[in-house]
Protein backbone atom coordinates (compact mmCIF):
# COMPACT_ATOMS: atom_id res chain seq x y z
CA UNK A 1 0.00 0.00 0.00
CA UNK A 2 1.15 3.54 -0.48
CA UNK A 3 0.44 6.93 0.71
CA UNK A 4 0.77 9.95 -0.58
CA UNK A 5 0.24 13.40 1.18
CA UNK A 6 0.31 16.81 -0.66
CA UNK A 7 1.51 20.65 1.12
CA UNK A 8 2.00 23.60 0.11
CA UNK A 9 -1.46 24.32 -1.43
CA UNK A 10 -3.52 28.04 -0.65
CA UNK A 11 -4.46 31.45 -1.80
CA UNK A 12 -2.19 33.68 -4.10
CA UNK A 13 -2.83 36.59 -6.28
CA UNK A 14 -2.54 36.46 -9.86
CA UNK A 15 1.23 35.85 -11.60
CA UNK A 16 2.14 34.53 -7.88
CA UNK A 17 3.74 30.85 -7.89
CA UNK A 18 2.99 28.18 -5.74
CA UNK A 19 5.55 24.91 -4.96
CA UNK A 20 2.97 21.33 -4.34
CA UNK A 21 5.06 18.91 -2.74
CA UNK A 22 3.83 15.04 -2.55
CA UNK A 23 5.16 12.84 -0.32
CA UNK A 24 5.16 8.81 -0.79
CA UNK A 25 5.39 6.49 1.87
CA UNK A 26 4.91 2.89 2.13
CA UNK A 27 5.39 0.45 -0.21
CA UNK A 28 7.17 2.69 -3.17
CA UNK A 29 9.73 0.35 -4.45
CA UNK A 30 8.52 -0.44 -7.83
CA UNK A 31 7.42 3.02 -8.70
CA UNK A 32 6.94 3.56 -12.53
CA UNK A 33 5.99 7.15 -12.54
CA UNK A 34 4.51 9.97 -10.56
CA UNK A 35 2.53 12.81 -11.66
CA UNK A 36 -0.44 15.57 -10.55
CA UNK A 37 -3.72 16.13 -11.70
CA UNK A 38 -6.20 18.82 -11.04
CA UNK A 39 -10.00 19.50 -10.73
CA UNK A 40 -11.12 22.79 -11.27
CA UNK A 41 -14.38 23.48 -9.44
CA UNK A 42 -17.41 21.99 -11.61
CA UNK A 43 -15.28 20.10 -14.14
CA UNK A 44 -13.84 16.82 -14.29
CA UNK A 45 -9.86 15.73 -12.56
CA UNK A 46 -7.53 16.38 -15.42
CA UNK A 47 -4.04 15.63 -16.09
CA UNK A 48 -1.32 18.31 -14.86
CA UNK A 49 2.13 16.89 -15.23
CA UNK A 50 3.93 13.73 -15.21
CA UNK A 51 7.49 12.04 -14.93
CA UNK A 52 8.41 8.24 -15.65
CA UNK A 53 11.22 6.97 -13.80
CA UNK A 54 13.18 7.38 -16.97
CA UNK A 55 13.15 10.85 -15.82
CA UNK A 56 10.61 12.05 -19.25
CA UNK A 57 8.01 14.21 -18.72
CA UNK A 58 4.56 15.25 -20.56
CA UNK A 59 2.61 18.16 -19.59
CA UNK A 60 -0.82 19.12 -20.08
CA UNK A 61 -1.00 22.12 -22.39
CA UNK A 62 -1.86 24.98 -19.82
CA UNK A 63 0.92 23.51 -17.97
CA UNK A 64 3.54 23.87 -20.59
CA UNK A 65 5.74 27.08 -19.89
CA UNK A 66 4.78 27.84 -16.03
CA UNK A 67 5.04 24.54 -14.06
CA UNK A 68 7.77 22.03 -13.31
CA UNK A 69 7.38 18.71 -12.02
CA UNK A 70 10.19 17.43 -10.46
CA UNK A 71 10.92 13.99 -8.78
CA UNK A 72 13.47 13.26 -6.01
CA UNK A 73 13.16 9.17 -6.14
CA UNK A 74 15.33 8.73 -2.95
CA UNK A 75 13.40 10.64 -0.70
CA UNK A 76 10.09 9.49 -2.61
CA UNK A 77 8.63 13.55 -2.98
CA UNK A 78 7.68 14.52 -6.10
CA UNK A 79 7.17 18.84 -6.48
CA UNK A 80 5.43 21.00 -8.32
CA UNK A 81 6.58 24.24 -9.20
CA UNK A 82 4.13 26.57 -10.49
CA UNK A 83 4.70 29.89 -11.80
CA UNK A 84 2.51 32.84 -13.09
CA UNK A 85 -0.59 31.46 -11.96
CA UNK A 86 -3.85 32.12 -13.35
CA UNK A 87 -7.51 32.09 -11.97
CA UNK A 88 -8.07 29.52 -14.11
CA UNK A 89 -5.44 27.49 -12.29
CA UNK A 90 -7.81 27.60 -9.36
CA UNK A 91 -8.81 24.06 -8.33
CA UNK A 92 -7.94 20.70 -6.06
CA UNK A 93 -4.91 19.58 -7.00
CA UNK A 94 -3.91 15.79 -6.53
CA UNK A 95 -0.31 13.81 -6.16
CA UNK A 96 -0.47 10.58 -7.98
CA UNK A 97 1.73 7.56 -8.04
CA UNK A 98 1.94 4.56 -10.71
CA UNK A 99 3.62 1.35 -9.34
CA UNK A 100 3.81 -2.47 -10.83
CA UNK A 101 3.39 -4.89 -8.08
CA UNK A 102 3.12 -6.64 -10.28
CA UNK A 103 0.08 -5.37 -11.94
CA UNK A 104 -0.16 -1.69 -12.30
CA UNK A 105 -1.95 0.30 -9.96
CA UNK A 106 -2.69 3.55 -9.20
CA UNK A 107 -2.62 5.37 -5.83
CA UNK A 108 -4.24 9.31 -5.50
CA UNK A 109 -3.28 11.68 -2.50
CA UNK A 110 -6.31 13.29 -0.96
CA UNK A 111 -6.11 16.60 -2.80
CA UNK A 112 -4.57 20.15 -1.49
CA UNK A 113 -6.79 23.00 -2.96
CA UNK A 114 -4.74 25.89 -4.72
CA UNK A 115 -7.08 29.17 -5.48
CA UNK A 116 -5.56 31.79 -7.35
CA UNK A 117 -7.53 35.44 -7.35
CA UNK A 118 -7.49 38.05 -10.04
Amino acid sequence: QVTLVETGGGSVQAGESLRLSCAATGSVFGTAAMGWYRRPPGKSREPVARMLRTDETTYADFAKGRFTISWDKAKNTADLQMNDLKPEDTAVYFCNLDRWDPNLSTYWGEGIQVTVSS
